[in-house]
């Protein structure tokens, strides 16, 4: 017998704990009834309730094909009763605020700050074309609105992601216990709550100049029917990247960068924005390995399923849509060598190692490489195109053209 089926037996069942024998005094029966019974030969073993058993035999589950047998303890359903935070930020919430922090995943911030780096992309590269350039205050002051704008829609998305979601979250192990799901928050009050942060999405909205209105709505289309893509094909990553990558296109807006008149500075928000798409979809297409087996069963399409045997080779391929698409970001704005070796460099540094060493077979390693990968390239790209408008802002590429005159 398998050593992992002896490993999967429940050895503290109720008050009756049974020792561990070596996996040649157990052997297989079957009875009449055609049940898989387990039996102990060999010596006898000590229950708490009786003194002396023997023989003894512990009725199993059924079971059809050895494949069917659980490997590992993660294997395991989760418990399906709810724990309430004992830690973190939701520990110092109180009790009725906790399912609805827990709903826009206050405590998991990583999809903020993935949804907050586009627009601090196009920010940075708005700031180098806009007239006169744009000061380091007004960047850090459009950057803190766009990521309060991230916290806030994020938490939007998420909520009417769990609305659509409510039936099918109760089948996949890392959702089961979200608030609508397990019943915390009715429909009916998320949907109250979603208008609630629409409006404060609004109100952040207006501090920005007018012509960010306009750029900003068509993206609600794509907050409310990303959840949807899920049902209907195997590429809803592709439209979470439409979704999530919009920010690409409002930095330029946000600085007063006219797209429609500026040719260049179109070029360089859809080349942009379209590299972002790739990276959303890459990074996704990770996360979505973490729930592959749930998803089959529930009947959730995503691109993880349609490539699960050659994951890697997607992987690497928009890596390099990426990369490319932010290089001709760059040749549009007339970018500089910083520009190239920074933000294209450390992308294809960080995204080469996290597809080499990212383990897809395990959750908790494909959660480790979303979670950081977030900071290693999005931090990389930032700090290069940070690099860039330095350097034109200090006038180092003209000083460097003077000296080789």
């Amino acid at each position: 017998m398998d050593s992992e089926l002896i490993n999967a037996i429940p050895w503290n069942s109720s008050s009756t704990v049974y020792q561990r024998r070596p996996l040649h005094q157990w052997r297989w029966r079957q009875n009449y009834k055609q049940e898989n019974i387990l039996y102990l030969s060999g010596p006898q073993i000590r229950t708490k309730q009786s003194p002396i058993l023997s023989p003894t035999r512990f009725q199993y589950p059924r079971l059809t094909t050895s494949s069917a047998l659980p490997n590992t303890a993660s294997n395991h359903p989760p418990p399906s009763a709810y724990i309430p935070p004992q830690t973190g930020i939701l520990s110092h919430l109180p009790k009725q605020v906790v399912p609805y922090a827990e709903l826009i995943r206050i405590d998991k911030p990583t999809g903020t700050y993935y949804l907050f780096y586009p627009c601090l992309f196009s920010t940075i590269v708005a700031a180098t074309i806009s007239t006169p350039m744009a000061s380091p205050l007004s960047i850090v002051g459009t950057a803190a609105l766009f990521f309060t704008g991230a916290l806030v829609m994020r938490g939007a998305g998420c909520t009417i992601n769990d609305l659509w979601d409510r039936n099918l979250d109760p089948h996949v192990a890392r959702t089961r216990l979200r608030p609508i799901a397990r019943g915390a928050i009715t429909p009916e009050a998320a949907i109250i709550f979603t208008g609630a942060q629409l409006l404060t999405g609004l109100a952040v909205l207006l501090q920005f100049p007018t012509a960010c209105f306009w750029y900003a709505t068509p993206s609600l289309a794509l907050v409310v029917t990303y959840p949807l893509a899920k049902r209907i094909t195997y590429y809803p990553q592709f439209v979470l990247g439409l979704t999530f990558s919009w920010g690409a296109i409002m930095g330029f807006p946000a600085l007063g960068v006219d797209l429609l008149s500026n040719h260049s500075a179109l070029v360089a928000a859809a080349c942009l924005y379209a590299s972002n798409v790739a990276w959303t979809v890459l990074y996704d297409m990770i996360y979505a390995h973490m729930d592959i087996k749930d998803d089959a069963k529930a009947g959730i399409m995503s691109i993880a399923l349609k490539h699960e045997n050659n994951t890697k080779a997607v992987l690497t391929m928009l890596a390099a849509t990426q990369i490319a698409l932010l290089g001709a970001a760059g040749v549009a704005v007339n970018a500089g060598p910083v520009f190239f070796i920074g933000a294209c460099g450390s992308a294809a540094l960080t995204l080469g190692t996290m597809i080499w060493r990212v383990r897809l077979k395990e959750v908790s390693n494909c959660w480790w490489w979303f979670k950081h990968g977030c900071w290693f390239t999005g931090g990389g790209i930032a700090l290069g195109l940070f690099g860039e408008y330095l350097a034109q802002f200090t006038g180092l590429y003209e000083s460097g053209a003077e000296l080789t005159e």
